[in-house]
């Protein structure tokens, strides 16, 4: 329920930067409440629980590289690539008129094997761990055993039985979907109106149940898991509040230590990092930024962004509030063409934590969504989603604050990471679209 004239004018009079939100302007928020690396003891998950994660996906690798052959050139590791965008840099300098010094770098999860999504890494991981307790608790495997076996018909043949529930936007229900048919459960998804058609046909074609509904992410993922929880033999993934998912993301940041390290980037004291990355329920922006700095310590700084429409968690951070408040009781309208990012409350789970990991906050309009994509296409020819291209903005937006000042940073030897969350499983037509759009109003600012 919305609030009425007063209430806004006392939350406006306590938090000053929410009535430009409620009011739909871009804005910046810094975050008074990050923590340094040493004062994060306290967080619900550790750096072993992200440890133990990146086991598992290690355990099932041989499984992965059988059952989804775009996985067998790294030997079933989903991993995307890692790419300097220096004439991206430019076309923002220039269109801009900003002064970016660092390195950009585009962390390519728009290509990321078997879902084409950031939601890969949290959505399969978590089905991977309910799959393997289910085989462990039958006798089925060992964990020192090849998981290869999987694949075999025994393995399909008992998960049959069980059924998976997933309330989704879009990418998270094609990850859920895709992984949990190929291991044979039963896998039903329920998916908002902003969902696309192509995501829903390509989820049946997997052998996904897809159940439709009229209103937004809230109500899907309300429904789904009070369905799957009529089912003895029912699991439910909760994008809202999901200890799996959340460490299934955090596993990334060992992969891009990697990555780095073979760029030879630095990153420490003088070289610090910087990533931007997309943000709809806060949990895949979460758990990867919880990894980053788990793994780079006070050296990463991590800033999520949403569109002015669907300000979810900054609404929830900012207030404090979190996933007691969202959206609509503000009279935002929670919609955008930025897919996946139409989120009305943020996560519980992932919250509390991103309250004290994240550096800060920012939102852009939706015609910004779409001329970033183009210039991204037309530059380097990559082709994202619309909200996969949200980060490119990240540099300019952090270093308009006093940001740099403030942490007695030097850009110019900072490396800049967008997290490209999204794209390679869109149709052709559709990205096309994006792409005419873009021009279009790239055209009109000239």
């Amino acid at each position: 329920m919305a609030f009425d004239k007063t209430a806004l004018n006392t939350w406006f009079h306590q938090f000053p930067l929410l009535k430009r939100i409620v009011s739909l302007e871009p804005v910046v928020w810094l975050n008074p409440n990050h923590l340094s690396k040493s004062e994060m003891d306290s967080l619900p998950v550790t750096r072993d629980d992200m440890d133990e994660a990146a086991a598992l996906w290690d355990r099932f690798a041989p499984f992965l590289a059988l059952a989804f052959p775009e996985t067998r050139e790294t030997n079933g590791i989903v991993e995307s690539p890692l790419r300097l965008i220096a004439t991206m840099k430019n076309e923002l300098n220039s269109r801009y008129v900003a002064q970016i010094e660092g390195e950009l770098f585009l962390k390519c999860d728009n290509e990321l094997p078997i879902a084409g999504s950031i939601k890969a890494r949290g959505g399969v991981y978590e089905v991977l761990y309910y799959a393997e307790q289910l085989a462990l608790e039958a006798g089925l495997i060992q964990q020192d055993e090849d998981y290869s076996v999987f694949c075999h018909e025994k393995f399909t043949s008992f998960f049959k039985q069980f059924t998976i529930g997933v309330g989704s936007t879009g990418n998270l229900g094609l990850s859920i979907g895709i992984i949990a048919a190929k291991l044979g459960f039963n896998v039903s998804v329920y998916m908002s109106s902003d969902a696309k058609q192509w995501k829903k046909d390509l989820l049946r074609a997997k052998g996904a149940t897809v159940i439709e509904f009229a209103g937004d992410f809230g109500e899907a993922i309300f429904a789904g898991r009070e369905q799957t929880k009529l089912n003895p033999k029912g699991y439910f993934v909760d994008d809202e509040n999901s200890r799996h998912l959340f460490l299934g993301y955090s596993v990334a940041a060992h992969r891009l230590e990697e990555q780095l390290a073979l760029e030879k980037v630095k990153v420490d004291r003088d070289h610090p990092l910087f990533v931007y990355l997309p943000c709809g329920v806060g949990g895949s922006p979460g758990g990867t930024a919880f990894g980053l700095r788990q793994v780079f310590g006070d050296h990463v700084h991590c800033f999520f962004v949403e569109p002015t429409h669907s300000p979810a968690v900054l609404i929830g951070l900012l207030t404090g509030e979190k996933e007691k408040v969202c959206v609509q009781d503000f009279c935002i309208d929670n919609i955008t063409e930025g897919d996946g990012l139409a989120v009305g409350r943020p996560s519980s789970f992932a919250s509390s934590i991103s309250e004290k990991t994240i550096s800060g906050m920012y939102t852009l309009e939706d015609d910004e969504l779409f001329k970033l994509l183009a210039l991204l296409a037309d530059s380097e020819g990559i082709q994202v989603e619309p909200s996969a291209a949200s980060g490119l903005l990240g540099p300019l937006n952090m270093i308009s604050t006093d940001y740099l000042n403030e942490h007695q940073l030097k850009e110019k030897k900072a490396t800049h990471i967008v997290w490209a969350t999204g794209g390679s499983l869109v149709p052709r037509e559709d990205m096309d679209l994006f792409y005419e759009k873009g021009i279009e109003l790239l055209n009109k600012n000239l």
